[in-house]
């Protein structure tokens, strides 16, 4: 019975018990699978065909290795105290602090759900009409995507876990294949010398760009990172996955992109013969990568309204991101999207500077937390602005550029906002202690 219950709780409130953590070989199958995505693809023609093949390469790699190492870092604190993202920020934030930014998480992740269940239904509806001749509404195939996205997000990590690591080696057989057919017409050392078909990207905006679209995913590591046997383990999987994760579908689009001349990943696929496959990468890819966007949301609703069972938080807010799907928010949120990544993204910096450098001790399960933490909600205020400033308008206020991501401008702006108040609020506190006692 015992057992029973073990597999049936997701502990979105308590810290996973160490008899039930996995080694790093599992955890690292669910950041691939999370990474391989349609956008991925998009960004990889992006590169494709504004930098030259070896530039965009490296660029790749470059990024990936950046997000691999953020990754790694926030992974250490999801290991350390087996809690979700939300539920650690109750130490960094206080118990109130905490519900706004969990609140605030779960509704970003739900609208990236319903983006990401219309993105499935267009490149879906496409596949159908090509390959079987079957024509479906996109609004009907979103409702459809979603529901079966959400199957396996109700089960919570576990089935994340078995999903990504079936899925995993199929979609990457698959893929491989489309390579390597392509490369059969289209030389190798043809593509690497194919000059550029759009407008001329930077290196160093390349870089910028895949950072971007992966870098809000390093912030909540902690989800799947608690799950870790060790925090070494925690490490080495977040790391592995967002190296190898990220950079797998760019670089595969890169080499297609300048084989075929064209992003839509349905058209290569169809293009090489590949249509029934073409369905089943589209299927998985977009099913890997959303469930864990409702998971996540779910653990962060789980902080908000607590003494609701995770099962229902689910259901309701999955339900409710399909029908935002249904409704079209594909061609609509972006914008509210990019306000709430300018949101997120301090938040991980300011639970790293938490945790690392002002008040490690505070992060234990079994100690009282405070209430609210008034220098972090400061800080998370003060760096979200500096990403407002950084984010181009219409979206943000377009004032001045740092990191050219405004996500990592906000990430890194946390983290120093919150070492400094953090450092001063105890230098404050040490010189009372001390007039006390004198």
């Amino acid at each position: 019975m015992e057992e029973a219950n073990n597999k049936k709780n997701d502990y979105e409130r308590e810290p996973v018990p160490l008899a039930l953590r996995k080694g790093w070989v599992p955890l690292s199958l669910v950041w691939i699978a999370i990474g391989i995505d349609i956008s991925s693809m998009l960004l990889g023609a992006q590169l494709g065909s504004g930098m030259i093949f070896w530039d965009a390469i490296w660029a790749v790699m470059l990024g990936s290795l950046l997000l691999g190492i953020m990754g790694a870092v926030c992974a250490y604190m999801g290991a350390a105290t087996g809690l979700s993202t939300a539920m650690i920020t109750r130490y960094a934030f206080g118990e109130y602090g905490a519900r706004l930014i969990s609140a605030i998480i779960g509704i970003s992740l739900l609208g990236w759900f319903g983006v990401q269940a219309g993105f499935f239904a267009q490149n879906v509806q496409t596949a159908l009409s090509s390959v079987l001749g079957i024509e479906m509404d996109q609004a009907v195939l979103s409702v459809i995507g979603g529901l079966l996205m959400m199957s396996t997000a109700i089960y919570g990590y576990r089935a994340l876990e078995k999903l990504s690591s079936w899925a995993v080696p199929l979609m990457v057989i698959l893929i491989v294949l489309s390579v390597v057919l392509t490369i059969q017409n289209h030389p190798f050392s043809q593509i690497a010398q194919t000059g550029l078909a759009g407008e001329p990207l930077s290196f160093g905006m390349a870089v910028s760009l895949v950072i971007g679209i992966f870098v809000v995913g390093t912030i909540i590591t902690p989800d799947v990172a608690r799950w870790a046997r060790t925090r070494k383990d925690a490490m080495l999987a977040s790391f592995v996955g967002f190296f190898v994760g990220n950079s797998f579908m760019i670089v595969v689009a890169i080499i297609l992109s300048k084989a075929m001349g064209t992003s839509d990943l349905t058209t290569i696929f169809l293009a090489l013969g590949l249509g029934i496959p073409a369905i089943l990468v589209i299927t998985l890819a977009q099913w890997t990568t959303n469930t864990s966007n409702l998971y996540s949301s779910s653990l962060g609703f789980s902080v908000v309204f607590s003494k609701t069972p995770k099962v229902w938080i689910t259901l309701i807010a999955g339900l409710f991101a399909t029908a935002l799907a249904y409704m079209g928010i594909y061609d609509r949120f972006i914008t509210f999207l990019s306000f709430i990544t300018m949101l997120i993204a301090p938040v991980g910096g300011i639970c790293i500077a938490e945790y690392y450098f002002v008040n490690r001790a505070a992060f234990a399960f079994d100690k009282a937390h405070r209430m609210l933490i008034a220098r972090s909600l400061l800080s998370w205020l003060l760096a979200s602005f500096i990403a407002s400033c950084t984010t181009a308008a219409p979206d943000g206020l377009g004032l001045f550029h740092l990191t050219t991501i405004p996500a990592l401008d906000g990430f890194l702006c946390g983290v120093l906002f919150q070492v400094a108040f953090g450092v001063a609020s105890r230098g404050k506190q040490q010189a009372e202690e001390a007039a006390a006692k004198g």
